[in-house]
This record gives structure tokens, C-alpha cells and sequence, in this order.
């Protein structure tokens, strides 16, 4: 969490801008305005947000920074959003800098004192979700150091978090100049998104987290570079997008939900401005089970609908079972058997199996039998049927690719909790055993907190043996390892 600032470091932020400069006050964002207060008018901007699919901390401390010029140029999501408000108006229209003419955020960070790898953290004055630019164009060449630092630095650094052997970027030269963002930069965005995707599989987010958030970082510097082939930049914003999901999701399994909402939001943003209908369906795929996650569940229901509504656009029918899947999960939670039936033997008709097809996106990877037991395993259990949900999660151990170590444990987590519900103590601690065994290997919040669910269940059986063991193995578990980067 990052300290309160002092009130001289509050003042002089207040009083002096990017790079030492005073702030120029946005006077036509101030008339937009009109009557109404910095409150009444950040009200109608969330709820702007809300209809077009965003999701934008603004408060009445946003407005005012907006207005004070403190904001020189909006994130992504408030850009949509004001162009939502205002149709035909540019954000040159609406007061601000040009993006193009605002690059970085480097100088803003180092002024608060932030040199850390990853994104500076949320101060008091600096809602979540919020993060503007307020970088100093006078940073000549900025852009390329930060393409040649993806190159070579992120994911080889990403790589060597774990001994798996795994190839990361490699060392590769960018090339700078008049030219641009160019086919090898998306290329390396495409594979960083591999990568991480990679050793999530294998050891979960983990300190993984950081270094992908930092990959993401300077991802967007990339996209704000821009790219004069309207191909590859259409590549590059995908590309990003992606990479929102895959740093979402990692901190979506560390239990940062909030962050995890901020980053799905990105990526949905980058599928709306490209026309990348499987990044919008991946997007409010994620979103759908962040929702459930987070006990939204009617929320859950309506991210996978729309998710579903993208799919139509795709031929995939993995994706189409993975979002019906999904909105099963929503209806579950809600308690509604009949829907979430509906769901389960729309996403039964629908799952290819395991046959592939050319127009399922690559990050579906994942999703085959196991996946698909799983996740009908969690809505048994949020109907309150643990027998049946056992069943599926034992199905879903069983057929899971060894590849999957993390969802390996998941399942088993799922499998134990579920059989200590259903009054099958023994076993329920054995595969509970299991799970914690695995959580040397395998940092994921969520499979630490299924365990310690299956803990409390099998605590008034601590006389029998296994039990008794699982509950010793638990007290002696590692705690996890304290959160040294922010997301």
C-alpha cells in the first residue's frame, strides 16, 4: 500500500505538473460541466460508463483534477467514455493534450518517488482505475528505449522466475526511428502473452504478477507510439489487450480482484477500438467469472451474455460452451437450478470436446474436458449438491493434462471441500493432502483459500487420522510470500 503523502508533497503535486510545469486549467471541460457539481457530473460519467460496458472510478477529486489540468489526457476507458458523452468531440475538443504529445509516465513516477519494476501504486489523490498521463513530451526517444527494453529485458526476466526451462523474448533488436511501432514489436507482444500464460499454467500468478504488469506497461507504451501499418497496429492493440487479460487474471488468482476488474476493462476497451470480437468475448468471459468470484452473481450473468452476444461473431463453439459455462456459474450462485441447468446443457451441446477448430483463439488452450468438469463441479457445489459436485471434480482431476499444474490443485481443492461436504472425512483429507502438497509449487490464492474451506469443514473430525494430519500439514503451511510489487 503506498504511504499517505505529506501535505507539502500534496501541495506541490497540486501546483505543479508533469516535468515541473504549472498546470494549464481545462476551461472547456470545466463548461462542459455547466451548473451541475464535480459530484452531480461524476455521477453521469459512471453512468455513461455503465452503458457502454466501462468501468471508471471518477468521484468529484477526479473532476477537479481534470479541470485543474492536472489531467493533461484521459485513460483509455474515461477516452471511451467521454466520446460516449460528447459525440464528434476529440479529447483535443474536450481540453486535453493530444496522447500523442503526452508520453509516458516515467517522470511522474520518479517525482513520487516511485522507481520500483511495475506500475506506481494508487496514492490517495489517484482513484483506482484512474491512472492518467502525465508524462513530459519533451522525452525524445522514450518510445524506442522502452520497445528495446521489452525486447530484451521483460519476459527473459519473466522467464527466470521459475527453473521451467522456458524460452522468454530473447535479447532482439528493435528498430528505432522515424519508422515506428513495427511487425517484431507486436510479435514480442504476442509472445509475452505466451509466456506468462505459460508459467501461470505451471506455478500460478505468484511473483509472477509484477513482472507481467511491468510487460504490460510497456505494452502500452508500444500502442501509444503507434504503428503506421494499420495492420500491425490493429496486431498490436490485440495483442495488448490480451495482455490486459493475462495480468488481470493473475491478479484475479491473488486474490486482487479490483485490479483484476481494471486490467479485463482495458482489454475490453482495445477489443471495441480494433473490432476484435474473440478479445471482447475473452474479455467479458473473464469479467463473468470475476463477477462470480467478487458475489456478483447476476452480474456474472450479464458479462457472459455478452460475452455470448461476441462469440456470434466468432466460429468457435469452445468459446460459445466456455460463456454458457460461465453464465451457468452466475445462476448458480443466484440459486436459480432451472437456469443454471439450462446453461450446463447448452454448454454440454455445444462443447466440442476434445476436437479442435481453426477459429478457437489460442488462449482456449486450457479449456477441454477437465476445465469443462470443473466448472460444472462449482455450480453443483454452489447449489448445495457436494456428491455432484464431487463427481465433477473428480472427473476434472482425472482428465486434467499434466501441463495444468495449477488447476491440478484447484481441482483437487474443489474435489476435497466437496467430499468433507458430503460426509466423506477421510477421503476429503487425503485429496485435501494433496492440495497443500501442491502449494509449494503452485502460488494461487484461490486454491489456499478452497483448502483452508476444507480445513473448517473437517475440524470437528480432528480425531480421525487423516484429518488430524491435514489439519497439522495446514498449520504448518508457509504463509504466503508478502505482495513486494503492486499490479
Amino acid at each position: 500500500m503506498a504511504s499517505k503523502p505529506s501535505a507539502t508533497g500534496e501541495s506541490r503535486r497540486a501546483s505543479v505538473g508533469a516535468a515541473g510545469r504549472a498546470p494549464v486549467p481545462n476551461t472547456v471541460f470545466r463548461a462542459l460541466r455547466g451548473g451541475r457539481s464535480p459530484g452531480e457530473f461524476a455521477s453521469e460519467v459512471r453512468r455513461a460508463a455503465r452503458r457502454i460496458g466501462e468501468h471508471v472510478s471518477c468521484d468529484a477529486r477526479y473532476i477537479g483534477r481534470v479541470e485543474s489540468g492536472e489531467i493533461r489526457c484521459p485513460n483509455y476507458a474515461y477516452e471511451r467514455v467521454f466520446a460516449h458523452m460528447f459525440p464528434g468531440r476529440d479529447l483535443t475538443d474536450l481540453g486535453f493534450s493530444p496522447r500523442a504529445s503526452v508520453r509516458g509516465r516515467a517522470s511522474r513516477d520518479r517525482d513520487r518517488g516511485w522507481d520500483a519494476p511495475g506500475p506506481p501504486p494508487a496514492g490517495p489523490e489517484e482513484p483506482p482505475g484512474s491512472r492518467e498521463v502525465a508524462g513530459d513530451p519533451r522525452e525524445d526517444g522514450r518510445s524506442d528505449v522502452l520497445r528495446r527494453a521489452f525486447m530484451t529485458g521483460g519476459p527473459v526476466a519473466v522467464a527466470s522466475l521459475a527453473p521451467l526451462g522456458v524460452v522468454g523474448l530473447g535479447a532482439r533488436a528493435t528498430a528505432a526511428g522515424p519508422a515506428g511501432v513495427g511487425g517484431s514489436d507486436a510479435a514480442a507482444v504476442e509472445r509475452a502473452v505466451r509466456e506468462i500464460r505459460l508459467l501461470d499454467d505451471r506455478q500460478g500468478a505468484g511473483d509472477l504478477l509484477g513482472r507481467a504488469a511491468e510487460q504490460l506497461r510497456l505494452a502500452w507504451e508500444l500502442v501509444d507510439s503507434g504503428a503506421r501499418d494499420p495492420a500491425v497496429d490493429e496486431r498490436l492493440r490485440s495483442g495488448t489487450g490480451e495482455l490486459a487479460i493475462s495480468v488481470g487474471w493473475l491478479a484475479h488468482d491473488s486474490g486482487r480482484l479490483g485490479t483484476a476488474r481494471e486490467h479485463y476493462d482495458e482489454a475490453l476497451a482495445c477489443a471495441r477500438w480494433s473490432g476484435d470480437a474473440a478479445l471482447e468475448a475473452h474479455a467479458f468471459c473473464n469479467l463473468a467469472f470475476l463477477a462470480r468470484d467478487a458475489n456478483r452473481p447476476r452480474e456474472a450473468v450479464r458479462a457472459a451474455r455478452a460475452g455470448q452476444q461476441a462469440a456470434r461473431r466468432v466460429c468457435s463453439p469452445r468459446l460459445r460452451a466456455l460463456l454458457l459455462l460461465r453464465e451457468a456459474g452466475g445462476w448458480a450462485r443466484l440459486g436459480d437450478r432451472r437456469a443454471c441447468e439450462e446453461a450446463l446443457a447448452g454448454a454440454e451441446a455445444a462443447h466440442p470436446g476434445a476436437d479442435r477448430t481453426d477459429g478457437d483463439p489460442e488462449w482456449m488452450s486450457f479449456f477441454g474436458d477437465a476445465e469443462f468438469a470443473g466448472l460444472r463441479a462449482q455450480c453443483w457445489a454452489a447449489l448445495g449438491e457436494p456428491k455432484r459436485a464431487a463427481e465433477s471434480a473428480r472427473q476434472a482431476v482425472e482428465l486434467q493434462d499434466p501441463h495444468f499444474v495449477r488447476n491440478i490443485a484447484l481441482f483437487s481443492a474443489t474435489l476435497a471441500e466437496q467430499l468433507a461436504r458430503a460426509g466423506e472425512p477421510r477421503e476429503a483429507a487425503l485429496t485435501a493432502l494433496d492440495a497443500v502438497d501442491s502449494l509449494g509449487r503452485v502460488h494461487s490464492a484461490r486454491v489456499r483459500e478452497i483448502v483452508g474451506r476444507t480445513v473448517e469443514v473437517l475440524e470437528p473430525h480432528r480425531s480421525l487420522p487423516e484429518p488430524a494430519l491435514l489439519l497439522e500439514r495446514y498449520r504448518t503451511l508457509r504463509p504466503p510470500a508478502p505482495r513486494t510489487a503492486p499490479a
